[in-house]
């Protein structure tokens, strides 16, 4: 499924889902910001590690990987 086709599902559930994941995407940043550790994401199919130091960056220019 695409960002579109969740966003009209039947279901509200899976309607929400997409915000759900984005929301804890955030929570998982901020804790690893606060905990001074790294988390690991896809980007363009790749895993990348992000360090606490990296996401420090990417909250304060307001970017995300």
């Amino acid at each position: 499924m695409t960002q579109q086709d969740i966003s009209k599902a039947k279901n509200p559930d899976l309607r929400g889902s997409l915000a759900a994941i984005q929301r804890a995407a955030e929570e998982a940043r901020r804790i690893a910001i606060q905990t001074n550790t790294g988390i690991v994401i896809v980007q363009e199919g790749k895993l990348v590690h992000l360090s606490a130091e990296d996401l420090r960056k990417q909250a304060q220019t307001g970017t995300t990987a």
